[in-house]
């Protein structure tokens, strides 16, 4: 999971290229990153290396985050993989639906670049809270 820089690899999913670009340069220092701009994008990017941390904002085009979750869940290679959801929407319900389909964490957009370092820090060392 970590590549030939010895930084773990993140694959940051988001549709909007202005945010993915900031979060981008934020983990930059701490990640080497995959850039994905929509869950299809996401899939085959993970087909190719599986990543140490996926961060991925739940409204995408086409296959929502949750969806690109449960897949992951359901796929032997990303199971033990961390997620980070990002999300637009506030309210304990979403976070609830995010943490069942195996969400590891739920950060209400727009969050802070710096708080969403840590947390992905925390993640890619500690790996998923649950199995």
């Amino acid at each position: 999971m970590s590549h030939a820089s010895g930084r773990p690899l993140l694959l940051l999913v988001e549709d909007h290229t202005d945010t993915r670009e900031m979060y981008a340069e934020f983990l930059g220092p701490s990640f080497d990153i995959v850039e994905a701009a929509d869950a299809e994008q996401a899939i085959a990017a993970m087909r190719l290396r599986v990543p140490a941390l996926v961060i991925t904002d739940y409204s995408l085009p086409g296959i929502d985050g949750f969806e690109l979750i449960k897949r992951m869940r359901d796929s032997e290679a990303t199971r033990s993989v961390p997620v980070i959801c990002l999300s637009g929407y506030s309210g304990n319900v979403h976070q609830r639906e995010a943490l069942a389909v195996g969400c590891d964490m739920v950060m209400e957009k727009p969050c802070q670049p710096d708080v969403l370092a840590l947390a992905a820090q925390t993640l890619a060392s500690e790996g998923r809270r649950t199995s």
